[in-house]
């Protein structure tokens, strides 16, 4: 009997469980929808979207040694997915549909509704567990709840990996030709414009690139991950995350490689696997959040007195954050790597989000927001738990009190000026010692166009203390 394999946010054919098992099960044809409208919903970054539809092509190709045609399709949101989904398969012959579980709140209904739908049609319907090592549900407090907290989270997990380490799925084989041409994809989808040749460059599409991009870092970079991944200059990160995001990399993948790189072991030996391990485990974290509490995908904070935050309505101190004029250097070199290549280091995403949130007072919504719009591997669970951690209202989120001071940042973590001179050259002439704050040379030094500080850091700091300080103790109604 003919299988459907719905491809998501998993674009690839190895490790890949609900491909694996429709093809196990039967003659297997494979689908993927285009979705612009939901993609708009979503603030889905048109670099993301480009990114997708260059490693669905590089997945038709892949399919096609296995001789699974792949059909495309395009509706204007989720909501038409279940008619759509059920009129393929009447066409085609289907009696299944095998896909990846998805964790947000729109895409966890949109998977009801059609496996509903289907059921209705007598078609079965079948998801996997594949875009993060434990299922929802099965990583719990002793109370029987979700985690809120990572360092527990994390504990348990490694009891759970000491246990039963998840294993890679067997690649499929080919099956036999079916009698049906796979659709072209297309160049762009209307409402994303094509990102630059030079952003394409720095993201090539398929999987060979991204297997090829993790085998170099687990033998080349990954023993050095803890000294090095918070300095921007250095490649110290793998910029894996567009790969993951896209599902053209599973996290058990990940996992394998960097066991490899450490004798087996994943949380004792090198401390730059067993960090890089523990990046990943976040990344685990963020999506159970998800599940366990949904309010975060509506755009709610996780700690419910928060909402209560007076946040400024500044919208020039907003525009100059999100165009790199700031005055504060490396707060504009990394909002300018962002815009130019569809992606900022770790260490810098921190350190711009607590500018915008605590300096500047400005809704995380709003840095939110702007970050998935700007993206190539926007996520929802880890761009809103990153966010939320940096403005306090989150799970697990640094205390309020703690405000990074991005001059210092700068200092401690771009000490020679590299980061900021590659992208604000304006500054290119400074010295390292003068670099990360240049409107303390006072008029000794005129940095042609680049601007002064748009806030005063220690009296933003304060302004923040206060409007945290000030919050009611008692929770808003949820």
């Amino acid at each position: 009997m003919r299988q459907l394999m719905w491809f998501r946010s998993d674009l690839r054919i190895q490790d890949n469980t609900a491909l694996s098992q429709a093809m196990r099960s039967g003659p297997t044809i494979a689908l993927y929808l285009l979705t612009p409208g939901q993609w708009l919903r979503h603030d889905d970054a048109a670099c993301k979207v480009d990114f997708w539809l260059r490693n669905l092509r590089e997945l038709g190709k892949a399919l096609a040694t296995l001789n699974v045609p792949l059909l495309v399709r395009q509706c204007h949101d989720w909501s038409d997915a279940p008619l759509q989904i059920a009129d393929i398969c009447r066409e085609h012959n289907i009696f299944s549909v095998h896909a990846n579980e998805e964790y947000g709140i729109n895409e966890s209904l949109r998977d009801r509704q059609v496996g509903a739908y289907l059921c209705q049609q007598d078609i079965n319907w079948h998801s996997h567990l594949d875009q993060i090592l434990f299922k929802p549900g099965s990583v719990l407090t002793r109370a029987g709840g979700y985690f809120q907290v990572y360092s527990q989270f994390r504990k348990v997990c490694h009891e759970r990996l000491h246990s039963a380490l998840p294993n890679q799925v067997a690649p499929p084989r080919a099956q036999m030709p079916l009698s049906m041409k796979s659709d072209s994809v297309p160049d762009s989808v209307k409402g994303f414009a094509t990102p630059s040749d030079s952003l394409r460059q720095l993201w090539p599409a398929g999987e060979q690139a991204a297997r090829q991009r993790l085998e170099r870092f687990a033998d080349e970079q990954v023993a050095y991950y803890e000294s090095e991944r918070d300095f921007p200059a250095k490649p110290g990160t793998s910029q894996l995350s567009a790969y993951l995001a896209a599902g053209v990399l599973s996290p058990r993948q990940c996992l394998h490689a960097a066991l490899s790189a450490n004798h087996g072991e994943f949380d004792s030996g090198n401390p730059g696997v067993v960090t890089w391990i523990n990046e990943l485990l976040w990344r685990e974290f963020y999506k159970h959040i998800l599940v366990g509490y949904p309010r975060v995908s509506r755009h709610r904070a996780f700690r419910a007195e928060t909402e209560a935050v007076p946040w400024r309505n500044a919208p020039d101190e907003l525009a100059a954050w999100q165009q790199g004029r700031t005055g504060l250097p490396i707060i504009d070199a990394a909002m300018r790597q962002l815009l130019a290549t569809g992606w900022m280091h770790n260490r810098l995403r921190m350190i711009v989000a607590m500018f915008l949130t605590k300096n500047l007072l400005i809704d995380w919504r709003e840095g939110e927001r702007f970050f998935m719009r700007h993206l190539i591997d926007g996520d929802l669970a880890a761009n809103n738990g990153g966010w939320q951690w940096s403005a306090s209202t989150g799970t697990d989120a640094a205390p309020y009190f703690r405000i990074f001071n991005p001059i210092s940042q700068s200092q401690k973590f771009d000490p020679d000026g590299h980061f900021i001179r590659q992208w604000v050259p304006e500054l290119a002439g400074l010295n390292k010692r003068d670099i990360h704050d240049p409107s303390a040379l006072g008029g000794l030094f005129a940095p042609g166009p680049y601007p002064r500080p748009i806030v005063d850091l220690s009296r933003s700091r304060e302004r923040a203390l206060a409007a945290f300080r000030n919050l009611s103790t008692q929770e808003l109604p949820a």
